[in-house]
């Protein structure tokens, strides 16, 4: 998941910050709701044997300091996959993070040129993801549970 920023020198990247995030959308789509109310208040630990049920991968989530504007990314290589999150991003959009990223593991199992030579455009994969993560993340925003998380 990469939320587009403008291109800047390395200077300013280091001045830039997670600020503007993305508003709840008005509604979440029925199909959405259904399929992430399965991950709801699940923690790490579930959604990894969830997912790995689901997939048949063996899974991990790492950390990491990415570049501002890269929430996260998923890699599956073989049997093993691995979503990396931004860790300089807040608990909550973390979480969204990685609901998001499941989403694409779950559901977009070709990879990103067999996807590219469709004729779905990428922008409704990266739609539909981010439909999935606010329904899973849903109680967690409503209840405004990370307000006091550093």
């Amino acid at each position: 998941m990469k939320r587009m920023q403008p291109e800047n020198n390395a200077e300013e990247l280091e001045e830039e910050s997670f600020d503007d995030f993305p508003s709840p959308p008005p509604v979440i789509p029925e199909w959405a709701r259904q399929e992430g109310s399965q991950w709801q208040r699940l923690d790490e630990f579930d959604i990894l044997a969830k997912a790995e049920e689901l997939t048949g991968l063996s899974l991990e989530i790492k950390y990491e300091p990415l570049p501002i504007g890269v929430w996260g990314i998923h890699l599956v290589r073989g049997e093993r996959g691995r979503v990396f999150v931004n860790s300089q991003l807040p608990p909550f959009w973390q979480r969204f993070a990685i609901f998001h990223e499941l989403y694409h593991l779950l559901n977009h199992t070709k990879g990103a040129r067999f996807w590219q030579h469709t004729f779905v455009s990428m922008e409704s994969f990266e739609n539909r993801a981010d439909s999935f993560a606010w329904a899973a993340a849903w109680p967690e925003w409503e209840e405004n549970q990370y307000c006091d998380w550093n």
